[in-house]
């Protein structure tokens, strides 16, 4: 598994390096087939509230569906306990839906599985209680001002501003795997293409704990069909078919 950590508007310390190497190894067990986990960490120098000035994003890429997770603080180490904690939650989902999609009975909440286990502290950070045992007492460097520092950030020519592309897998999906990949990202939407039309869709979250989705049809814009509007279900057909 690669291990890949990048710093923009401030230079990664080799503590901060050893600390977040070590964390990922329990992702590499939950995951599938996990082949690479990125690391950015970035600091908001225009930041109002120092308690978020720092922002760290955690994405694994394995052999199913992209996971991600982020979380700021006022403190780098901080930051990256809980946005570790919240992959881990998103780990652990996916690997439950792969045991429900393999055949097996639903198992067991996480919630369950991990009651009878010690609470961590919620008034520190893990990264606190480590140092208290530790006797480096090195800082991190100075932060850089260059805010083009991040290497997947470029001038684009004289305009100010950036226009980001990211360009992914078209591979068709379920409207209902569609929302779970949303989920594994913690985004508000999802782009896809429906396995269903063929056409290319977005799924996002509304109030209430619902979804929305929305497609794109050529037969509307030719004006031979007209747009619908219908009410679905989610994982209708599987809950039909263990019935």
């Amino acid at each position: 598994m690669e291990f890949v950590i990048n710093g923009r508007n401030l230079a990664v310390s080799d503590r901060f390096r050893e600390y977040a190497a070590e964390k990922v190894d329990k992702i590499e067990q939950l995951g599938d087939k996990v082949q690479r986990v990125d690391a950015k960490i970035t600091k908001e120098t225009s930041a109002r509230d120092a308690d978020t000035a720092l922002t760290v994003e955690l994405t694994v890429l394995c052999k199913g569906p992209v996971i991600r997770a982020e979380a700021s603080a006022g403190d780098k180490f901080a930051a990256f306990d809980l946005a570790y904690n919240k992959l881990l939650e998103r780990l652990r989902r996916a690997r439950d839906r792969r045991k429900v999609h393999h055949g097996r009975h639903t198992p067991v909440a996480v919630g369950a599985a991990t009651a009878g286990l010690e609470p961590v502290s919620t008034s520190q950070p893990i990264y606190a209680a480590l140092a208290d045992n530790s006797s480096d007492g090195t800082t991190a460097p100075a932060a850089s001002t260059d805010p083009y520092e991040s290497p997947d950030d470029v001038p684009a020519g004289d305009s100010p501003v950036l226009i980001r592309r990211k360009v992914f897998s078209g591979e068709p999906i379920t409207l209902d795997d569609a929302v779970d990949n949303m989920e594994l990202v913690g985004h508000d939407f999802y782009l896809f293409v429906d396995s269903a039309t063929g056409a290319p869709s977005v799924v996002y979250r509304r109030q209430g704990w619902t979804y929305g989705v929305i497609t794109l049809d050529s037969k509307c814009a030719e004006g031979t069909q007209d747009p619908q509007e219908e009410l679905l279900a989610y994982r209708a057909k599987e809950a039909a078919a263990t019935q």
